[in-house]
């Protein structure tokens, strides 16, 4: 009780307005009068005036529950196990407290959950690989190998690439509704954060590139000028998505030069070229997604560009992605450069592969809805099986060429063991 007069006599100066107190004792008494015979939810402080309660709130009210050691506070504790001098607000507990270290934000920031950007960026080099594979007569197992370390470089590079976007696009994303739980834009990590998980994705990429030769590492540490780029081009001009199909699709080039540097440029350039205009398909249905919230937040891209016109363009950018790529398998024959005859008789899966290619993008861009968000997302994820028909059809190719080359070693071996056993 004298601690209770102590600290009631402190409070005074902010009670006397409105609170109409006899003596501490009396205050006491009163208010424990009013929380023992009121229910939990309707307890509040005894005074008329909203501005004095939140006065008492804020300074005085903490000091005297913790002070009276009144045998309500002990009813309080049995009906809820919280003391109730944690539940007044108070300037300490309005301080932003220390987050325990989580791997989510970091997984979400490298979009882990999300492994269709991994694959379309994979897909490219997975075909000049196997093209490169087929012209040189590469052995299956270096082939194997290659695609491996291909295959994990795509999935630590395109991780970097998000966390580079997101850096870059942070505030813009709080504008977009899709982007707004980003991390960053979350506030979830720290940029000093993200700078850290960036130079750990770079550093394994770096791991990765170095089992390359010197020329594909020179090659492929070039591509980071471009990588970063990319999220600046959304500001500044309506063809973000040919930027990105520069960054996307360098594995076209790099793939051939990891097995065969330089690589043939008649060949690989084709390929490259017909990749940037896939990816200027897929990006631009996906960029359909955002683009109202991309107008109030100052973003541009060919989804606004094309607009109405986006079914018509995109069939060109169509037809232009299998064309170059009929042009780049075409240039690998030695006696038939570019032509539909090789085509037939050296790489006939792929042509096959090629024909299914179509049907997919014509009906991606047939039913695609612009205006339904979940429609444009489901036929952006549908073209990591367009890159995996393609990749099938020359790996097919690739398999018949080896089988084709053992049974010719084998039938020259037979054929030298005959004669000398016939001499």
């Amino acid at each position: 009780m004298v601690l209770a007069s102590v600290a009631l006599r402190r409070a005074a100066p902010l009670l006397r307005p409105c609170l109409p107190l006899r003596s501490p004792a009396a205050a006491v008494s009163n208010l424990s009068r009013q929380i023992g015979t009121r229910p939990r939810s309707s307890l509040h402080l005894p005074s008329a005036s909203t501005t004095c309660r939140n006065t008492v709130g804020s300074y005085g009210t903490s000091s005297i529950l913790r002070a009276s050691k009144a045998p309500f506070s002990a009813r309080w504790n049995s009906s809820n196990g919280k003391d109730p001098s944690t539940s007044v607000t108070s300037p300490s507990s309005q301080l932003p407290a220390k987050k325990p270290f989580s791997i989510r934000p970091y997984m979400a920031l490298s979009r882990i959950d999300k492994p269709i950007g991994s694959w379309l960026l994979y897909w490219p080099c997975a075909w000049s690989l196997t093209l490169a594979a087929h012209t040189l007569a590469v052995p299956l197992p270096s082939l194997l190998f290659n695609l491996t370390i291909f295959a994990a470089g795509a999935f630590v590079m395109r991780g970097a690439g998000c966390t580079i976007n997101d850096m870059w696009d942070s505030k813009m994303d709080r504008m977009v509704s899709r982007t707004a739980s980003r991390p960053l834009a979350a506030r979830d990590i720290t940029y000093l954060q993200a700078w850290t998980f960036l130079g750990l994705q770079l550093s394994v990429g770096l791991g990765v590139l170095l089992q390359l030769n010197y020329y594909s590492i020179l090659l492929g540490a070039s591509s980071l000028g471009v990588v970063i780029i990319y999220p600046l081009m959304k500001r500044i001009t309506y063809w973000p998505q040919f930027v990105l199909g520069l960054a996307f699709n360098w594995g076209a080039l790099l793939g051939w030069a990891a097995l065969s540097a330089p690589p043939a440029w008649s060949t690989v350039l084709p390929l490259y070229a017909g990749s940037i205009c896939w990816t200027l398909v897929y990006d631009t249905i996906y960029a359909h997604q955002d683009k109202r919230d991309d107008v109030s937040a100052g973003v541009k891209s060919t989804a606004l560009l094309f607009g109405d016109y986006s079914r018509p363009v995109l069939t060109t950018f169509s037809v232009g992605f299998l064309a170059l790529l009929a042009k780049s398998v075409a240039t690998t024959g030695p006696l038939l450069p570019s032509s539909l005859a090789l085509l037939t008789t050296g790489h006939p899966f792929f042509l096959a592969a090629l024909a299914t290619a179509g049907a997919h993008l014509a009906w991606q861009i047939k039913t695609v809805d612009f205006e339904r968000r979940p429609d444009c997302w489901t036929k952006f994820v549908s073209n990591q099986y367009l890159g995996l028909i393609i990749w099938i059809g020359l790996f097919l190719d690739y398999l018949v060429q080896v089988w084709w080359s053992e049974s010719e070693e084998q039938e020259i071996e037979e054929g030298g063991e005959a004669t000398i056993a016939r001499a």
